[in-house]
């Protein structure tokens, strides 16, 4: 799915086409008090088209994390679309917060909730899901793009639901939490998803669902919000040790893998990887091709811009490369209120490095036109 030029958005509306814009908490067994809803489009802007200028070259900014839901989907295994943290907004108020902050184009992604439902049932709910955000996308080309949704506990299925996303509705990613209903996604069963995904060409979104095997033990439970604000990049930080590890990226070299939150803690800490090798040779298992730390910065492995400080962005990008960051901002939860400015920040450096984070290598990552 592809987006090009610079022009406001068409006429388009998240009403129109069954998409309300909500948070990432929406996950298999959620459920709470509901909020608003989809909204229509014609609501005014409440602030001018922040234009981002670098170098005197206008950039077109690209968010690769922001949330959506499709009720029409969700109503074929009765899950309701609410819960009590999450925040809601309508397609103008969208708009406005993007034109506000200086966001020209979102990849809208979808938090897998259906990774447990039957394969009659779940087969129909990815039709209606990817469909309607072709049609979203359609009414606002300019604006935004989306990751196509899969069935991944079918293997099979959700290769034929990535190659009819790709071939047939234009798709140019999918999306996939950090397992599949307790499974890895390193797990050999799931072999024939991650071949189609190399064969296509497509991104993968990675955004993680929490550790919930943690939960019963009470681990996580009392303050600070752990089953968030740990439990998430958590579940990341597993996912991609496991795809390295087993040899999942080894099989496929040709895997683009985008993880959410600036990849869980594996990034910042992956050098203890590369050191067990060494310190318990006789107890990694069968060793990948290249130290994991090598996986970070091959091309393989993508992160997003949600580390909060310049500083977290500066060492993200001397252990991955810059070529391996791209924007994020989870909205609409308020991770990250200024993903320009917070990019802008980043210590030392350069124009074009800027420019590539903003939107230049998620564009090449997308097939969007700048």
């Amino acid at each position: 799915m592809t987006a090009s030029g610079d022009h406001q958005a068409g006429a388009g509306t998240g009403a129109g086409t069954g998409i309300v814009f909500t948070g990432c908490e929406i996950t298999a067994g959620v459920s709470a008090a509901a909020g608003g809803g989809g909204g229509s489009g014609g609501h005014a802007h409440a602030h001018p088209r922040r234009e981002i200028v670098v170098s005197g070259k206008r950039v077109k900014t690209i968010d690769v994390h922001a949330h959506c839901a499709v009720p029409d989907a969700m109503k074929l295994i009765n899950l309701p679309l609410e819960a009590p943290t999450l925040l809601w907004s309508d397609l103008g108020d969208r708009l406005a917060q993007m034109d506000k902050s200086g966001v020209d184009v979102e990849a809208l992604s979808i938090n897998p909730y259906w990774y447990r439902v039957e394969r009659d049932i779940v087969t129909e709910l990815i039709r209606v899901q990817n469909e309607a955000l072709v049609e979203f996308c359609a009414g606002n080309p300019d604006r935004f793009v989306a990751f196509a949704t899969a069935a991944i506990q079918y293997p099979d299925l959700a290769a034929q639901q990535v190659e009819h996303a790709v071939k047939n509705l234009g798709f140019r990613g999918v999306g996939v939490a950090g397992s599949v209903a307790g499974e890895e996604l390193a797990n050999p069963k799931f072999h024939p998803f991650w071949a189609k995904c190399e064969e296509l060409g497509v991104l993968v979104f990675m955004h993680p669902l929490g550790t919930r095997e943690l939960e019963p033990s009470g681990r996580l439970a009392g303050s600070g919000l752990l089953t968030n604000t740990i439990g998430n990049p958590l579940e990341t930080t597993i996912a991609l040790s496991h795809l390295i590890f087993e040899g999942t990226l080894d099989r496929f070299p040709g895997l683009k893998i985008c993880a959410a939150h600036g990849g869980g803690f594996l990034p910042s800490y992956a050098n203890r990887s590369d050191a067990v090798i060494k310190t318990f040779p006789d107890r990694v298992g069968p060793l990948p091709k290249k130290p994991p730390t090598a996986y970070i910065r091959d091309g393989q492995l993508y992160f997003d811009s949600i580390m909060f400080t310049g500083e977290g962005m500066r060492h993200l990008i001397a252990e991955a490369g810059i070529g391996q960051v791209v924007m994020g901002t989870d909205y609409p939860f308020p991770w990250n209120l200024t993903p320009v400015d917070h990019i802008l920040s980043i210590p030392d450096l350069s124009d074009a490095d800027k420019i590539a984070i903003l939107g230049g290598t998620a564009a090449k990552l997308l097939g969007i036109a700048t």
